[in-house]
């Protein structure tokens, strides 16, 4: 050990050593993956988002990654250019610290932006406004009023914007009790609260609203606050990241993307007839399932969703197989003589030969306008069964004499109804349409369909995903 010490050849090795190791050191540190880094997520040609596992962040359907979180945030790696990765918070208080701690890029999760947050985490632009509202059971008609909570028991999950305003409702006077749940969704306390199993619930307008399709037995009583957002929230440091996620949310609202993810889940979520979904429930209970086997066949013959075509034949005839229209439609899936005769149907009313004539000629049309894609060709298709394929030719022409792209529902939905002025159906070759009435036939089918599919959707918390 003295000789080496005091050789000077060996001590410039163990120097050379050492500023070796150092450098290697210095250099891991430097390249080792920083979250907060806008050129790190870039270089490494992925973004790790954290959400959570629920029916308004991320789930699967049908083996399809769906959610408007996870929608969002598909885009946003789209316009980064980067893969998206998901992690899935466990807990919802787990969020924060894990991007306190690096181990996510943002969370995007709808999470309100709060004061309390914004002191542990950097927020983006609101992109969604919401308020808190009073969920309780429908013939419940005690609170109109937030000052109503008073001497009351209100059930919200632990951690949320909900428990942090109901705290401040007490400091302002207002004496309710708060009981916090371990991370129960809030779309499960509406359900307690629709079983009567619980008296009050808090929930964000933009879910209250959707949940009332799924549990009409509630009722949305009163905002608790004013106005607030959501946001996508990331490490303070990350500048860069947020600077990037203000630029794509604008960028997104202006061309009409943001709408358009939005809608997918939350369209019409404001349309609201409690006796008519009273009945669509009751229904899903006691006609469903008789007809449900030759639904789910003739759906896999012809490859669609058999909830869509439950959802359809329900718009269609109230699953009432012995249905006449005044305008000469019969049976369940409301075939014309015509066309059921065109696909060989020799029993109009019976539901062996109505629902797979009905399904065919879905099919047929979805085919014919294959121009278009996915939900485009979808409602273009459902607009067709409802009010002809004539029709649609007059309307996709019209759209193109006016510029709009005819294999756009956008355009067609703004074609079809002007189709009931003589000013733009004189000139058409089949006339007149009561085009309003296909927009109304298309926008019921899609609530329908939406609650049959909440229905189908259970969560497996082994899993830790949403299964069809």
């Amino acid at each position: 050990m003295e000789l080496f010490t005091k050789n000077p050849a060996c001590r410039f090795v163990a120097k050379f050593i050492f500023i070796i190791i150092s450098l290697c050191v210095v250099w891991g540190c430097k390249r080792a993956f920083n979250y907060t880094d806008l050129k790190d997520i870039e270089k490494a040609g992925e973004i790790t988002v954290i959400t959570r596992n629920n029916a308004n962040c991320y789930y699967v359907y049908r083996d399809e990654k769906m959610g408007f979180e996870y929608d969002l945030a598909r885009a946003f790696a789209d316009y980064l250019g980067v893969k998206l990765k998901l992690k899935i918070a466990e807990k919802w208080e787990g969020m924060i610290p894990d991007i306190q701690n690096g181990a996510g890029a943002l969370i995007a999760a709808s999470m309100t932006i709060t004061p309390a947050r914004q002191k542990q985490v950097a927020f983006s632009d609101g992109y969604k406004a919401i308020q808190q509202q009073i969920i309780v059971h429908r013939e419940n008609n005690k609170i109109k009023a937030v000052e109503d909570l008073a001497g009351k028991t209100v059930h919200v999950r632990k951690g949320t914007s909900y428990q942090e305003r109901l705290e401040t409702l007490q400091k302002q006077g207002i004496d309710l009790k708060i009981v916090l749940h371990d991370d129960i969704p809030t779309q499960e306390l509406i359900r307690l609260v629709a079983q009567k199993k619980i008296e009050i619930t808090i929930a964000d307008s933009n879910i209250a609203l959707l949940n009332r399709r799924y549990f009409p037995q509630i009722v949305i009583a009163c905002p608790i606050n004013e106005e607030e957002y959501l946001g996508w929230a990331v490490n303070r440091n990350a500048e860069k990241l947020l600077h990037s996620i203000n630029a794509f949310f604008k960028k997104i609202k202006s061309n009409g993307k943001f709408n358009e993810i939005y809608n997918r889940y939350y369209s019409n979520v404001e349309i609201f007839d409690y006796f008519d979904l009273k009945k669509y429930h009751k229904r899903l209970k006691t006609k469903l399932p008789i007809y449900r086997p030759l639904i789910q066949k003739a759906a896999k013959k012809y490859d669609f969703d058999w909830r869509l075509i439950a959802a359809q034949i329900y718009q269609e005839s109230h699953f009432d197989p012995n249905a006449a229209s005044h305008a000469g439609a019969f049976g369940l899936m409301q075939l014309t003589e015509n066309t059921a005769k065109s696909l060989g149907v020799k029993n109009i009313l019976s539901p062996e030969e109505n629902i797979p004539a009905g399904v065919a000629h879905l099919k047929n049309l979805f085919v014919h306008f294959n121009h278009a894609t996915g939900r485009d060709r979808l409602f273009i298709s459902l607009a067709a069964y409802n009010v002809g394929q004539g029709h649609l030719f007059d309307a996709r022409n019209l759209a193109r004499k006016m510029n709009m792209d005819p294999n756009k529902w956008e355009s067609i939905a703004k074609t079809l109804s002007m189709l009931r002025f003589r000013k733009y159906y004189k000139d058409s070759r089949y006339g007149y349409c009561r085009g309003t009435e296909a927009l109304e036939y298309i926008k019921q089918i899609m609530i329908y369909y939406d609650i049959l599919k909440q229905k189908g959707i259970e969560y497996s918390s082994s899993h830790g995903r949403y299964m069809d």
